[in-house]
């Protein structure tokens, strides 16, 4: 699509030194039958990676280096967000300032591979969470979509790779980044999806992507980590693992070499292997608490997990058992796809397996069908045979005739599992397509299930995963449906709803049956149901309650469920984890706290809260006394009183090493220091109604600062707090409250602190705590929450974290970096981001105003994304692959006639048929990679981009400067509004400015219309 200089011809107006635009390096889009793009090599990605954060696609630095290197292949990268609501552990950027600097960790990380298009879509990073809903409220699904789709449809990716769907991804932004993979594969194929892309002036067409990995498994046994073609010889796990797995080795020598004095003594001038090169990129993430690799990488074998091919391709194992060596190759997962299969089936063939429905009953019968259509041409009539299971049985082998590139031919199977195929597992069907002496291999997964299902009645996040999966990606429930997933209070009651469904094609009766752990009882332990018809479904429900009077030793417990079904006789099962959490009553203070750091009498009459169990980070901890951890309640503990209409907390903490101190700009991000974080989940529904914690209140408090002149407005070097990954994040005390948006977020919230800084961030000066430790007083009034508190069931946590020496190997300062023991009065994993693993509390005789709402307000990020429009490296980018920034919708209204650098200026000259904004960017020498350690090894003996990669001392490592010019690289920035015809700008220049660009300059120009629609110009200043 190269149209941007499309009309760059027109007459030079200026006189003097002129823009000189870079030839195009390759030739126009090709356009085939029907006037179908064809992106050409400029455009064209081979291999696109797909994931949320940077940071989060360092898996394929050294695969793609290896691909690059020795098959010509093309990797990119669809980024969805810049990682903005991640902390920032070296420097102060927040919000789009931060996310400049994380575009370019993950370029650097990236560029030595040849991975130079990273397509970043501008979504916000909000926070951590575990809710793909949540992640689509944020991330405005449909327009995100769009996006990914227009990305693949300019870009023509063969392959793809990134996160899996499914809630193991963790956090939600990776589940939902997963789906986009599945999402895009099918809506780039689809003519009826986003059918603006495929009209007008920039007309693209449908794409159809030939291989997916997201979320495969990789599991099995051979192979090897010490030679080249490392999968020769694997065999997935029999029973386990039915995927097809494709690596490449990493031991390949790189054409980056060890410089001389490098800390890790290798042979100067000697290649650095590409798994060097990988994981000296994985560490390239300062701001993420990464640091620089220092040690020596030994050769891996990368291997990934194919979940979906529309192309023939090699199994790892043949027909007898044995390894398939074409599947060993490094080149393996191109078969098909960039590179013609080796059974002989031309590039561009078509080959896959589906089915009249995944889950099916042993012994009854289901329709497979096999695709195929020709790359180009035809291919001559042949035969189709499928292989099944032991047991199993399927007709054929079939004839088939031509298949052309036309249209596509089908052909239909009967397949009858074994009527004692074991359920609850995945079987595998392959297909065999021969025509003359070629070959195409493809095969896909069908699951077994009891002929009656008891699945217990899933709920939130979990319910709507298995509704994605139904709904929207069908193929993507070979990778399992949601797990059974609930949660309770100690001592309380609750309904266990299981739901029974008839797979079968006869009537079935049975029962359903629970197996209780100690301390639990039900109202029955089991029921019947009876004449449930095929394909129906009836729930049956028990009341289960817990008995424990303290929190047991383990929190979570598991339930089996026996269903039993009568045709044929037989059982199925289910385990549900159910997670136990505490519970509190808030007694009312008989007299209101005043916040000062001492409990006085009267003032926290209720129960105490034992905040000493480790959720995270337990290889940190020493005990009691470093970290407050102690089972019989004797480390960090809170008490909790309500008085009016606030909360008040009394928090004791143990710990005998004082972190970091951050400064007031660095009151963000609490787990990167010691803290403590207060979870309120005011209705007690969060998760329930699939907002997590945009739904809560969560302050984290720092119990003191570097802020010897208290300008922070809480003492010398006092506490600080935020609010974070909640209804309204952002700072929440000092004059940076102010900058939050709809600030204030926090109003009225005090906090006393007792910890007492030591007063410097070196080591050399012991750390202690006086005391052993430190307390906190807090008031928060309930009307900063976000809806107003249902005094029966508030959801209620509090989670010191404890981070001790962070110094870095024969450095003596400590450093802002995440090395904490994660603790909590209920602590689960994630429990800052799950409310329903928070604990319950309830407000005897509180009742809240009657004004106040029940549903809370609509969450507030505060912090806002980056538009890539205004970063150069996305610019740059998008003006030499011509792909529009941020996937968004292309122009071509605007033209630059004609620039020069004159003696104090920049001066230039549009035409423009549309108005908009044009933002201008002078920048000084590379962008592609700017280096985010500094190094002591010579640039000369270890040139760019390597260069600030590698140490040549142990001190090395250290955080060259950023803000707030790109480290040198952005001489000056403007903006200015563009109207119809004919408009001549300048941009003045001092003289030191001007040096810069006379001797490396580029002017990026980003252009926005009202209407959306982007453009982009990357223009040599030159002498």
């Amino acid at each position: 699509m190269k149209r941007l200089f499309s009309l760059l011809a027109a007459s030079i107006l200026l006189t003097g030194l002129a823009v000189s635009v870079p030839a195009e390096a390759g030739p126009p889009p090709q356009y085939g039958s029907g006037g179908n793009y064809v992106a050409d090599r400029d455009t064209k990605i081979d291999v696109m990676g797909e994931w949320a954060h940077p940071d989060d696609d360092t898996s394929i630095i050294g695969p793609c280096g290896v691909w690059h290197q020795l098959y010509g292949v093309k990797c990119g990268v669809i980024m969805v967000t810049r990682g903005e609501g991640g902390g920032n552990a070296v420097g102060t950027e927040l919000g789009p300032d931060l996310g400049l600097r994380r575009e370019n960790e993950d370029r650097v990380a990236h560029y030595r591979s040849g991975t130079l298009d990273i397509f970043n879509l501008d979504r916000v990073d909000f926070f951590y969470n575990q809710s793909a809903p949540l992640t689509q409220y944020f991330w405005d699904e449909e327009e995100t979509l769009r996006r990914v789709t227009r990305v693949i449809r300019t870009t023509q990716p063969e392959i793809y790779i990134g996160f899996t769907p499914t809630l193991a991804a963790g956090h939600g932004n990776h589940q939902q980044a997963g789906r986009l993979i599945w999402e895009g594969v099918l809506a780039a194929a689809d003519p009826t999806k986003f059918p603006e892309q495929l009209r007008g002036p920039d007309a693209l067409s449908t794409w159809q992507v030939k291989k997916v990995f997201s979320g495969g498994s990789t599991t099995g046994t051979g192979g090897t980590t010490t030679a080249a073609n490392c999968t020769t010889g694997f065999v997935p796990t029999p029973g386990t693992n039915l995927d097809t797995v494709a690596g490449v080795w990493t031991g390949y020598d790189s054409p980056y070499k060890w410089p001389a004095g490098n800390l890790q003594g290798k042979p100067v001038g000697s290649a650095k292997i590409w798994q060097q090169v990988a994981d000296e990129g994985r560490a390239a993430y300062p701001t993420q608490s990464r640091v620089m690799f220092k040690g020596a990488s030994a050769p891996a074998c990368s291997r990934f997990g194919m979940t979906q091919s529309f192309v023939p391709f090699q199994p790892n194992t043949a027909a007898d058992g044995t390894a398939n060596p074409a599947a060993g190759r490094d080149d393996a997962i191109l078969f098909g796809a960039t590179k013609a299969d080796p059974g002989g089936l031309p590039k561009g063939t078509l080959e896959y397996l589906t089915f009249s429905r995944f889950l099916n009953v042993a012994g009854e019968p289901f329709q497979a069908t096999l695709h195929l259509k020709a790359g180009s041409g035809r291919l001559k009539p042949g035969q189709v045979a499928l292989t099944v299971p032991a047991g199993w049985t399927v007709d054929g082998p079939k004839q088939v005739g031509e298949v052309s590139d036309k249209q596509e031919t089908t052909v239909t199977f009967t397949v009858t599992p074994s009527a004692t195929a074991p359920v609850n597992q995945n079987a595998k069907i392959s297909a065999l397509y021969t025509s003359q002496a070629r070959t195409g291999y493809t095969d896909n997964v069908v699951r077994i299930v009891s002929p009656t299902e008891g699945r217990f009645e899933r709920w939130g996040n979990w319910a709507e995963y298995d509704e994605w999966l139904a709904d929207t990606a069908p193929q993507a429930i070979r990778l399992g449906r949601s797990a059974a997933i609930q949660s309770m209070s100690i001592g309380s009651t609750l309904a266990v709803p299981v739901v029974v469904h008839n797979w079968s094609n006869q009537p079935q009766s049975g029962t359903v049956g629970l197996t209780l752990p100690a301390n639990f009882t039900a109202d029955a332990t089991s029921k019947p149901y009876s004449a449930l018809a095929p394909g129906a479904e009836t729930t049956v429900t028990f009341q289960v309650t817990n008995a424990d009077t303290a929190l047991p030793a383990t929190q979570n417990v598991s339930i089996p469920i026996t269903t039993t079904y009568s045709a044929p006789a037989g059982t199925g099962n289910e385990t549900l984890t159910l997670s136990l959490v505490p519970s509190t009553a808030i007694a009312q203070s008989t007299a209101t706290p005043v916040v000062d750091g001492t409990a006085a009498p009267g003032e926290y009459s209720g129960p105490t809260l034992d905040l000493g169990r480790i959720w995270q980070g337990a290889a940190t901890c020493t005990g009691v006394d470093d970290c407050g951890v102690s089972p019989t309640g004797a480390g960090s503990t809170a008490k909790v009183s309500w008085s009016e209409d606030a909360l008040y907390f009394f928090i004791h903490i143990r710990d005998d090493y004082q972190s970091y101190a951050v400064t007031p700009q660095e009151c963000v991000g609490h787990w990167q220091a010691d803290s403590v974080e207060i979870l309120l989940d005011p209705r007690g529904t969060a998760s329930q109604v699939l907002k997590d914690t945009a739904n809560t209140f969560k302050l984290g408090i720092f119990p003191f600062t570097n802020d010897p002149s208290a300008s922070n407005g809480n003492g010398a070097n006092g506490a600080c707090w935020s609010r974070d990954a909640d209804n309204h994040q952002g700072y929440s005390t000092g004059p940076l409250a102010g900058t939050v948006s709809d600030a204030p977020n926090a109003p009225g919230v005090q906090v006393a602190s007792t910890a007492t800084w030591v007063g410097t961030n070196e080591t050399t000066t012991p750390h202690a705590y006086a005391g052993g430790g430190y307390d906190l007083e807090v008031k928060i009034p309930l009307a900063d929450l976000p809806a107003a508190v249902d005094p029966a069931k508030l959801g209620l946590n509090i989670t010191p974290y404890d981070n001790d020496d962070t110094s870095a190997a024969g450095t003596t300062t400590l450093r802002h970096i995440d090395m904490s023991t994660r603790l909590g009065w209920s602590a689960l994993g994630s429990v800052q981001s799950d409310p329903y693993r928070w604990g319950r509390a309830t407000m005897p005789g509180y009742t809240p105003p009657a004004d106040r709402p029940t549903i809370p307000s609509a969450p507030n990020v505060s912090s806002p994304n980056l538009n890539g429009a205004l970063s150069p490296q996305t610019i740059a980018q998008s003006a030499r692959n011509e792909v529009p920034i941020s996937g968004r919708v292309p122009t071509s209204g605007l033209q630059v006639l004609s620039g020069k650098l004159g003696e104090s200026s920049v001066e230039l000259l549009t035409l423009s048929r549309v108005s908009g904004t044009a933002r201008m960017f002078l920048t000084s020498g590379g962008l592609g990679a700017i280096p985010v350690y500094t190094t002591s090894c010579s640039p000369a003996a270890d040139p760019a981009p390597d260069y600030g990669l590698t140490p040549c001392a142990v001190t090395d490592g250290g955080i060259p400067a950023w803000s707030p010019d790109m480290s040198g690289h952005l001489v000056k920035q403007d903006s200015k509004q563009i109207t119809g015809g004919v408009q001549k700008f300048s941009i003045p220049l001092t003289a030191a400015q001007r040096a810069k660009l006379a001797a490396d300059g580029h002017l990026l120009i980003s252009f926005e219309t009202p209407q959306n629609e982007v453009q982009a110009f990357d223009l040599k200043l030159s002498e």
